[in-house]
């Protein structure tokens, strides 16, 4: 078997509130679907790079609002690999994201920080530190 690549699906509430959110820290509407004509969007997408993350709005998955950050909430987490942290960092902090951990050195040699979606969605968003890169990964 050969992947080519993996494309996440969040379970969002609302879905023009979730392409506004990931606008915020620097993502693009790429499409959104509607059952109907002129109804409510219900599925969609944003991407950033080569990167794209499909959204349903109730629907494939859970949410993890009631959850969260070490408390086993239902909420889906995913490692976002960019090339500086602390400029994604101030990006959020100017437009408001809500940041569940600031940029940390941590001792797996990654610097990472969080974010949290709406819907209690977690993104850690990493760099390998220089010594981690160093060695190959």
């Amino acid at each position: 078997m050969k992947v080519h690549h993996i494309t996440p699906i969040l379970n969002v509430s609302d879905l023009e509130k979730s392409f506004a959110w990931f606008a915020l820290w620097g993502w693009e509407k790429c499409w959104d679907w509607r059952r109907e004509p002129g109804g409510p969007a219900t599925f969609g997408a944003v991407g950033c790079g080569q990167v794209q993350i499909f959204m349903c709005r109730d629907g494939q998955g859970g949410r993890g609002r009631d959850g969260g950050i070490g408390d086993g909430g239902p909420g889906v987490w995913m490692s976002v690999w960019v090339d500086d942290v602390d400029a994604v960092y101030a990006v959020c902090q100017a437009a408001g994201v809500e940041v569940a951990m600031p940029p940390t050195d941590e001792p797996w040699g990654v610097r990472e920080m969080h974010v949290r979606h709406p819907d209690g969605h977690i993104f850690r968003v990493g760099k390998g530190t220089e010594e981690h890169e160093s060695n190959g990964r």
